[in-house]
């Protein structure tokens, strides 16, 4: 999904970092950040803010994953929960299906996927560490 834009929220005090500088990359992202700047259960977010250490698979060296969002939110028992979330395409969440003959398009997805696997195992280990909830949306799950 190829729709990029700058994100101005209207509830400023919401927002976790610089909101003159959240840029969305997906139009799915774009309806993440509309929720959160709206909903009165979110207490704050930010966007691609956290940086989590991984190991790559292409390189075999240490990189860094800036995953979407982060969000604070209000439960109905009026607690406060932390959620790190990325948003994908539903066939980046699930390894390529393979071919009858492999082409260079199918290594390269094979590696996007490995890659993705690498980055949610750090961040998920990440947010076990810090007692968050780590979740995957892809336009399924933010379009029902």
């Amino acid at each position: 999904m190829p729709y990029k834009g700058i994100f101005k929220p209207i509830n400023l005090e919401k927002y976790i970092g610089d909101p003159s500088k959240i840029i969305y990359r997906s139009l799915w992202e774009r309806s993440m950040m509309k929720y959160f700047d709206n909903s009165k259960n979110i207490i704050s977010w930010s966007s691609e803010e956290c940086k989590i250490p991984y190991f790559s698979p292409k390189d075999s060296r240490q990189h860094f994953y800036f995953p979407d969002f982060v969000i604070y939110a209000k439960t109905k028992t009026g607690e406060k929960k932390v959620t790190m979330i990325e948003v994908k395409p539903q066939k980046q969440t699930i390894p390529p299906k393979v071919p009858k003959r492999k082409t260079k398009k199918y290594f390269s997805a094979c590696m996007t996927y490995a890659i993705n696997i690498a980055k949610w195992k750090a961040a998920e280990t990440f947010c076990e560490s810090k007692g968050w909830d780590w979740k995957i949306m892809t336009e399924k799950n933010i379009y029902g």
